[in-house]
């Protein structure tokens, strides 16, 4: 993997997105509404996975591992065995 700075969990999901651009597809596979919410700015990976029932550090893994991959941004965007799968959500 490569080198790349650590996403924290205190830091806004539209901040991750726009610089870890590889992060969207965690959130779209995850069936989370976070790429292009309004809210994005002011959500944190803390918030977000309070939000959709994740575990923060398994939120926070899946990010940092497609932040990290070498090359091209789209290698980033597979997701692998290794990423959790996301929560059931019930319907209310």
């Amino acid at each position: 993997m490569a080198e790349v700075a650590p996403i924290r969990e205190d830091q806004s999901l539209d901040e991750i997105q726009r610089h870890w651009p590889a992060t969207v597809h965690v959130l779209i596979a995850a069936r989370m509404a976070c790429v292009g919410c309004p809210v994005a700015p002011f959500h944190t990976v803390v918030d977000a996975a309070r939000e959709y029932g994740w575990p923060v550090a398994d939120l926070l893994a899946a990010l940092q591992r497609a932040a990290s991959v070498a090359g091209d941004a789209d290698e980033g965007m597979r997701v692998t065995h290794d990423d959790p799968p996301a929560p059931a959500v019930e319907d209310t």
